[in-house]
């Protein structure tokens, strides 16, 4: 950790601010778009559907992962980490645990997706309120686990931000990663790939599927593959031969997925962008409760 005053190793002045500044504007950006997501949920009673439930725990994870980004942001332009050692496992366990539902209900928007569009019945309550509290369940006792022993978390290379310690690369980190890995980014990207590749076979013959059905797979994909490839790389290899500024890049990648998803997800459905524009326009509002 860099203290008060000095630079993280192998970092110089400029990288630092840089990786601040890129961090502040994905908190800030993911923060005002996803924040104005979950508004439009809880003002427009349109949006209150089974499957929009869905979207709005994507929304409520990805403000997490952003909020998480912002503090990291702070820290990285304070060159120090100022909230000590139990402020790092809370900053890790909360990144984690956001970022893991993050990507778990990007596959259970995919499931309800291909469920709603694909087969006979629709979406239900009980089963979109079982889909989201599975999915914060899960990642709270995976996110947890770190705090009990099985994994750790520990400064990124930067020093002013946290996450799951991949630097030891024992054999408690290795047992962890992979089967963590398996759970929580190979079987969401599974189900994601395959309930959108059904979806284009069974509406593609009948015309164009109504969502976006190559964007949440590459996202899953582009946005968390780069840290998983340096977790894997850092349970069968060195991890120090890479260097510090490669190690950040992950992150900074990782910490633009909550903009990305609120861009598809909820700016681009019809149905959430007029929403969004009901929300922003009072006038309009008002007309609608006129008529």
């Amino acid at each position: 950790m860099a203290e008060s005053g000095t630079l993280p190793t192998g970092f110089g002045e400029l990288e630092v601010l840089a990786v601040g500044t890129v961090l502040l504007v994905e908190a800030l950006s993911g923060l005002g778009l996803n924040s104005l997501t979950i508004l439009c949920f809880c003002k427009n009673p349109e949006l209150r559907t089974p499957s929009h439930l869905l979207v709005l725990s994507l929304a409520l994870s990805d403000s997490g992962i952003s909020l998480n980004a912002l503090i990291a942001a702070t820290s990285s332009l304070l060159r120090r980490w100022p909230y000590g050692s139990e402020g790092c496992q809370a900053h890790g366990f909360q990144g984690f645990a956001t970022a893991l539902a993050s990507i778990c209900s990007s596959a259970a928007i995919a499931w309800g997706r291909y469920h709603h569009y694909c087969t006979r019945s629709r979406l239900d309550w009980n089963t979109a309120v079982s889909l989201v509290f599975f999915v914060w369940l899960s990642s709270a006792f995976w996110a947890a686990l770190p705090l009990l022993g099985w994994g750790h978390y520990d400064y990124e290379p930067l020093g002013t931000c946290c996450t799951l310690d991949y630097s030891r690369g024992d054999r408690n980190f290795t047992s962890f990663l992979f089967t963590m890995a398996f759970f929580n980014f190979l079987l969401p990207l599974f189900i994601t790939v395959i309930s959108y590749r059904l979806m284009e076979q069974k509406l593609g013959k009948t015309g164009r599927p109504p969502v976006n059905t190559v964007l949440p797979a590459r996202t899953l994909l582009l946005g968390w593959g780069p840290y998983a490839l340096l977790y894997l790389y850092a349970a069968v290899a060195d991890v120090t031969s890479i260097s510090p500024k490669l190690q950040m890049v992950p992150a900074l990648i990782a910490k633009a997925v909550p903009t990305v998803n609120a861009i598809n997800y909820a700016l681009g459905s019809e149905m959430v962008h007029r929403g969004i524009w009901q929300c922003l326009s009072p006038q309009k509002r008002e007309r609608d409760r006129e008529h």
